[in-house]
């Protein structure tokens, strides 16, 4: 045994550790590595550092600076992955470890598991609640699209709208799938939504984001949380239209409308201008309709209800006829009025007596009544000595008890007469008084003035010419006398008949 020593090869401990890396280097190449990341750590230098385990074995890896943002996903801990790359030794640790090139989701229920978490993640922050989503606007000026320049997906959309209603589109271009697929994304709907309303670039009414149809991985992009973030947070009406019918990612659960396809997306943002067309034809007609209607009842309504009112041309012509009839006689009411006035003055003219006359009445009446009075008293002594003497008075004094009678009878009348001679001052100056104010409003007043007073046959005064008939007699009376005239036969000369 001791012999066959010396004939082994000996290595030093550097030697050895290159044999080992090249051993494995060349043995294995590029390999791909399922497994769950673990101790993950990232520098500041750029590098990444984890492990990858699995029920049996935990092997380092690597992921370089340069590689990062190639390698495709972000790496996470507890996240179950297939890594791509060579085998290699770190010799100072005598550790070999996997240099990672490329990072993919390690099937589809491990892509499931990651969206679901996420899901829920979002769900509690309240992004999925249905009262966040906003409605559409029903005529979009302009609407914005953000997908790939290239493929089936934009000239869908292009054709449906340019079926359905014209309206001009803006497209931000982006990757749909790959490396930096979401950002790209998420840059594009948080541009839409800062544009300015009156800026220079024109802000879209409506968004569009869509991608075609693929496998689980190749629409990851639609599940990042970066890109269900910002269309949470775009303040345009946004629409999702990515995948087929099936496909269901995390973006359309925060997007105001989910399309199946990006085609249904183009009809949701856009009506068919023909429907509309038969639409509004339809609703006029309708409108028409609807107002014909009510006019024909309004019209009956109005009809039966003037059938009720009186005739009015006849009414005005009535009133108007007894304003007229009115009127004329209301022209002639004042000069009768006054006429009459006068008839029943000068009739009560002709009734009133002279003063003279009823002064000299008065003063008759004031005579009779001193002359009944004279004559009364002696009468009234005797009678009342008669009256004595019946009683069975007897005067033992006769002369002496005349004497007081007659004293007394004249004390008597002459208190009797005291009054009288006052009251028939005060009589005849109220009397006198009367006189006067009956002087000034008689018409004997005015003819004492120089006027005449024409009366006809009857006694009636005359007031115009026109009433004379031709050879009429008339009587004109002055303030010294009457003079009987006649009328002319044609003329307004009077022929005096004295």
């Amino acid at each position: 045994m001791s012999d066959l020593l010396p004939n082994t090869p000996e290595f030093s401990v550097s030697e050895l550790a290159g044999a080992v890396k090249k051993t494995l280097e060349g043995a294995f190449g590029r390999v791909r590595v399922r497994g769950e990341i673990t101790e993950f750590k990232a520098y500041a230098s750029g590098h990444q550092y984890f492990a990858l385990k699995d029920e049996g074995a935990k092997i380092r890896a690597i992921i370089w600076k340069g590689v990062a943002s190639r390698v495709g996903l972000k790496a996470e801990n507890g996240v179950e992955v297939i890594a791509t790359g060579r085998i290699t030794s770190y010799p100072e640790r005598s550790e070999y470890q996997l240099i990672v090139e490329r990072l993919e989701y390690a099937g589809a229920g491990a892509l499931l598991a990651r969206i679901e978490a996420l899901k829920a993640k979002l769900a509690s922050e309240g992004l999925f609640a249905p009262e966040r989503r906003r409605p559409l606007p029903m005529l979009p000026r302009l609407i914005g699209v953000v997908t790939s320049p290239q493929g089936a997906v934009l000239q869908d959309i292009k054709t449906t709208i340019a079926r359905r209603f014209p309206t001009p589109i803006l497209l931000w271009p982006v990757a749909v799938q790959g490396d930096g697929a979401a950002e790209k994304i998420a840059a594009a709907i948080a541009g839409f939504s800062a544009l300015a309303v009156d800026g220079p670039i024109p802000r879209p009414d409506v968004l569009i984001v869509a991608r075609g149809g693929g496998s689980l991985e190749d629409l990851m992009a639609f599940n990042d949380e970066i890109v269900v973030r910002a269309a949470a947070a775009c303040t345009i009406p946004l629409i999702s239209a990515v995948g087929h019918e099936t496909d269901t990612t995390l973006i359309d659960f925060v997007s105001d409308r989910r399309a199946p396809t990006p085609t249904a997306a183009a009809e949701m943002a856009i009506p068919a201008r023909l429907e509309l067309l038969a639409d509004l034809a339809q609703k006029t007609a309708r409108l028409t309709g609807a107002l014909s209607r009510i006019a024909s009842a309004a019209r009956l309504h109005l009809n039966q209800a003037g059938a009720k009112l009186p005739d009015l041309p006849s009414m005005l012509g009535a009133a108007r006829q007894r304003l007229d009839d009115r009127a004329e006689r209301l022209i002639l009411a004042l000069p009768n009025y006054v006429a009459a006035q006068h008839r029943r003055m000068d009739q009560l003219a002709n009734r009133l007596r002279h003063p003279r006359e009823i002064l000299a009445g008065h003063r008759n009446t004031i005579a009779l009544l001193e002359h009944r009075l004279a004559s009364a008293l002696p009468n009234l002594l005797r009678n009342y000595g008669k009256r004595l003497d019946a009683a069975g008075y007897r005067l033992t004094a006769p002369g002496a008890e005349i004497s007081a009678r007659r004293n007394r009878v004249t004390l008597l009348a002459q208190r009797l007469d005291a009054p009288l001679p006052g009251r028939l001052r005060e009589a005849r100056l109220r009397l006198e008084t009367l006189s006067v104010r009956l002087d000034s409003v008689s018409y004997e007043s005015v003819l004492a003035r120089g006027f005449a007073l024409v009366t006809n046959a009857k006694g009636a005064p005359v007031q115009k010419a026109a009433d004379v008939a031709p050879n009429a007699a008339l009587n004109i009376r002055f303030a010294d006398g009457e003079v009987s005239v006649k009328a002319a036969a044609k003329s307004a000369q009077l022929d005096l008949g004295l």
